[in-house]
């Protein structure tokens, strides 16, 4: 029997469940929406998808390390509740989900949904979730995804912040020592760049952070030859902020990010990424 979107729908409707798995039970049930219920309910799908709607504003970040440090993964998975967040079946889940992303480099969400999961025989990635909602009774979320491999020269380096609330990933050069490493990943934990370095910040970005200084010190009362000069140094405080080479390094503030790295040899930092608990789930649901 020919499965209509008009049936997919209506089963979507009913369950809750993801749009594949709805095509693949109404096949199994040849069309039968109570039986593709059914199908549903027996592989856990239908029961996972009740809690989909649930908060999931807990869980963790996970990053899993190649042998060689030339690549990496993260990914942030949420549940409800941080006691399941703590459970070994919970973080041993996440920790497959990474090792997975490493594996196959994987990079698209969507994509990865829809993978074998490695961890998971039988299953995509999306079933191996839900199966865990239907098992532990939350809500889980698999929000993001990354793989970071690193250039000619660099290696990958890695820091979990309080237990898997933050994680960093950070490509920088080959010939940096372990502590060098940690205190840049520490550092990005910490202090939330959003660049590496002040010329890879947006013009738009720029121009209206020049736009908000003139206002603001026009609006003081300032001179209008003097709004130049003032909205200059607001940038150079913004790069202070945001750019990671020239904010002050936290375990030494008197110098700059920048400064700590030349001074280990010039170690070149080329990119990073930074995943806070929480925030994937906010973009996803």
């Amino acid at each position: 029997m020919a499965i209509s979107a008009a049936m997919v729908k209506e089963l979507r409707e009913k369950t809750g469940a993801g749009m594949m798995d709805c095509q693949r039970a109404l096949a199994e049930a040849n069309g039968d929406i109570d039986e593709a219920v059914k199908v549903l309910r027996k592989k856990g799908l239908a029961a996972a998808a009740k809690k989909a709607g649930r908060a999931a504003k807990d869980g963790l970040v996970a990053i899993t390390v190649a042998s060689d440090g030339r690549g990496a993964a993260m990914v942030e998975v949420n549940c409800e509740t941080d006691f399941v967040a703590r459970t070994e079946e919970f973080q041993g889940f996440v920790k497959g989900i990474a090792d997975q992303v490493l594996a196959e480099r994987l990079t698209d969400l969507a994509a990865a949904m829809q993978r074998p999961a490695s961890f998971d025989p039988g299953h995509t990635v999306e079933q191996a979730v839900a199966a865990r909602i239907a098992k532990i009774g939350e809500n889980i979320l698999l929000s993001r995804i990354a793989y970071l491999g690193a250039g000619d020269g660099m290696q990958i380096g890695s820091y979990l912040h309080m237990g898997g609330k933050i994680g960093v990933l950070v490509e920088l050069g080959a010939g940096a020592d372990e502590e060098t490493v940690k205190d840049v990943a520490m550092h990005i934990a910490a202090a939330e760049p959003r660049f590496v370095r002040s010329d890879e910040v947006p013009a738009d970005v720029i121009n209206e952070e020049r736009e908000i200084a003139r206002a603001q010190a026009s609006a003081a009362g300032k001179p209008a030859q003097v709004l130049d000069k003032i909205a200059d140094g607001k940038v150079a405080k913004f790069y202070e902020m945001v750019c990671l080479l020239e904010q002050p390094f936290v375990k030494d503030p008197a110098q700059t990010v920048g400064a700590m790295l030349k001074a280990k040899g010039d170690v070149p930092v080329v990119r990073f990424l930074r995943f806070k608990l929480g925030e994937g789930a906010a973009a996803a649901q």
